[in-house]
């Protein structure tokens, strides 16, 4: 089983600059994608469905904003659209797809780069989707959790860690929480297998020469349960795609 994750940042910006004939390469067999932007209707998902992919879209109720999809080559057995938090749901945060006892869950964790309000509610949210996922791997061991954290974990994992300590994404009770989350039976895949400094899935768009110089934050990531974690065959990021200020990171399981 391969796995892309990709904020994708407007999935239609995206197509402009060719994730399509990305996809025609055939990266992976499950796309995640985030920040779609667009609902089914806005896109021609024969697109997707010619190059052998089923296309799943969980989208927010505010026009343009937000939303997750997943494009698959395996036939999930089960659909699942949120994840039963009302604000997160009508934001298009979380989509779920089960393959057999495997459970892949998309989720586009929110920023608090807007203010102190969007802030707050993403401590909410981070403590909401902690206790959910605390319920669901009691209820399923095999999990995979894909998305756009925007979390930078430790100073290893963004370009200026001296220079960010205060910015959303980096401070301390974020960087915490996902050391919480990890510590509690979650595995960060491209850790596991990449100790390796200077790799980053974001680049900031305000200056060209920011990701030219990978002055970047790694905040993508695909996490598996402890149960998982001898299936890992390899993890990646591939900063070299560019349909987005984001990359795609990468991840392959063993059946």
């Amino acid at each position: 089983m391969r796995i892309i994750s990709y904020n994708v940042n407007g999935i239609r910006a995206a197509i402009k600059k060719g994730f399509i004939d990305w996809l025609k390469t055939n990266p992976a067999d499950i796309i995640c994608v985030q920040e779609t932007k667009a609902t089914k209707m806005d896109v021609d998902v024969s697109l997707f469905n010619e190059l052998g992919y089923s296309d799943y879209w969980f989208s927010a109720q505010k026009k343009g904003y937000s939303g997750v999809a997943i494009f698959t080559k395996i036939k999930p057995d089960k659909i699942i659209f949120g994840y039963g938090n009302k604000q997160s749901d009508n934001e298009g945060r979380v989509i779920q797809l089960q393959f057999g006892k495997i459970r892949i869950i998309n989720a586009y964790f929110p920023s608090g780069t807007s203010g102190e309000e969007r802030q707050n509610f993403k401590y909410a949210w981070l403590d909401n989707f902690y206790d959910w996922l605390n319920k669901e791997i009691k209820n399923n061991p095999n999990l995979v959790l894909c998305g756009d954290y925007n979390i930078a974990h430790h100073e290893i994992d963004i370009h200026d860690p001296k220079g960010n300590k205060k910015n959303s994404g980096f401070l301390p009770e974020e960087r915490s929480w996902l050391t919480k989350f990890l510590d509690n039976g979650w595995v960060d895949t491209f850790r596991s297998i990449h100790p390796e400094p200077h790799c980053y899935s974001w680049w900031s768009q305000r200056f060209p020469s920011v990701r030219i110089n990978n002055k970047g934050w790694r905040i993508d990531y695909i996490s598996v349960t402890e149960a998982l974690k001898n299936k890992i065959i390899n993890a990646d990021i591939f900063p070299t795609i560019k349909h987005s200020d984001h990359c795609p990171v990468y991840l392959e399981l063993s059946n």
